[in-house]
Parts: structure tokens; sequence; C-alpha cells
């Protein structure tokens, strides 16, 4: 394991897609910042904490031979790294709100961008960015997110956190690269926030509002949805937004 730390960059996941465009970094290649000033998250969206109290992370992962068409695997497995790092340290309540948000008594705690290095429509490796709220204590104009130290009132180790994150990422990662596709599957759809319980969606096409209740998600990461007119749907990041 390679870690690179930095005071401030712009982002840690452009840091290492920059260098991918010359040659591939080693497997797990860290790239850890104090402070991000153009942080990224899912669709376009910033990415702000507050320096120094949190962790803003990027790992490269090799994945040799894997399928473009599995990519949602590689999200399900990061997710299942997290939580099992946070319930290790004793973080409660822990869910994955599709994708891949992880929360914690229904706040938002990390985030995650994973960002996929494909060439010749070879997948050749894998970006894993994540923002993991650590010590900061507010958070102006986000009621829905929250911190590790809020949510326990321990002071943490940034460091002790993170090795924790890494080692389950190469503990999941492991399954992953042993094809046991069901089994991630299955533990991901078990962690899933709000699955099989009554909850309001809104479209992003329309703002249309609707009541569904979550099954599970696709191998290729829709959600599916147990609609009100009795059909099981499934629908893309782009198309739904669960609201809680």
């Amino acid at each position: 394991m390679y870690i690179i730390k930095l005071n401030a960059i712009e982002s840690t996941n452009t840091y290492l897609k920059d260098l991918a465009t010359v040659s591939l970094p080693k497997d797990y290649s860290v790239v850890v910042a104090d402070s991000q000033t153009k942080g990224k998250g899912q669709m376009g969206a910033k990415w702000k904490v507050e320096g120094g109290k949190n962790l803003t992370v990027s790992v490269f992962k090799r994945l040799p031979g894997f399928n473009v068409t599995d990519q949602f695997y590689i999200s399900m497995t990061v997710a299942l790294a997290i939580i099992r790092a946070l319930s290790i340290l004793k973080i409660p309540r822990l869910h994955v709100k599709w994708p891949n948000d992880i929360l914690s008594a229904d706040k938002k705690i990390c985030g995650v961008l994973i960002e996929n290095v494909i060439k010749n429509n070879q997948l050749q490796g894998s970006i894993i960015g994540f923002g993991l709220n650590v010590n900061q204590k507010f958070f102006d104009n986000l009621p829905q997110a929250s911190s590790m130290s809020l949510l326990t009132g321990v002071l943490y180790n940034k460091d002790e956190v993170l090795a924790e994150v890494l080692k389950q990422l190469q503990f999941y990662f492991k399954i992953l690269e042993s094809k046991r596709f069901y089994e991630i599957k299955t533990a991901y759809e078990g962690e899933l926030f709000r699955k099989d319980k009554p909850s309001t969606f809104l479209t992003v096409s329309d703002n249309r509002r609707f009541a569904g209740i979550i099954q599970g998600v696709t191998e290729n990461g829709q959600l599916q949805v147990w609609t009100e007119d009795d059909i099981i749907r499934s629908f893309d990041l782009k198309e739904i937004k669960l609201l809680y």
C-alpha cells in the first residue's frame, strides 16, 4: 500500500486520475488530503468539509480482467467495506442510502465517488474517493449531515480510522476478485436504507412524488421499487431521489 499525504489539493480523485493518464498507479495507491478546494460528489455535486477535521481520501484499485458491465459491484464492495469499518469503530445504526452514501442514525456521515478508468472498453481500475466526516462538529445548512464524533462523543484519530477503512477495503475486494457476486449483492441489499419500508420518492424530471417500497437493486445498480400500482420498477440514479 502506498499512501501520499497532502495538505491541500483540488481533488484527490483528480490527482489519481491525472496519474492514471500517464501510467496506472500501483494497486492500493492512496491519496489523503487535509482539505480539498474542488471536492466532488455524485452527479457533479460539490463536496465541502472543514479542513483537518475529516478524511478526504482516494484509493486506486487495479482490477485486471474485470468486466465493465459489472461496475456496480465495485460500488457495493466499497459501501460494505466502509460500513464494516465504521461498525468496528462502534458507529451506531449504519445503512447505505442508495447508491453509496453511508448513514448513521439517518444522518449522512460519508459520501463516495467512484470513477472507473476504462481504456479500449476494458476496465483498468477504479478510483475510489470518499469523504468521511470524522471530528467535525458543525454543518451549516446541512441538517442531514453528521460526523462520527457528533454521533458518539469520541474524538477520533484519523489515521486509525483510515487504517480500518483500508483494511476492510482489502478484505471486501478479495471477495469481489473471487467473483462472489451473489454474496456481495445480498450483503449490500441487507444494508440498504429504508429497504422493505414504505417510503416517498421524487422523480428528477418533473418533481413528482410517489410512494413505494425498496426491494433491492439490479446488477447494474438500478433501484428496485415496489410501486403503488403493484409493479416492481427499476430506476436509475438520475431518475429518482429518496426523500427522508
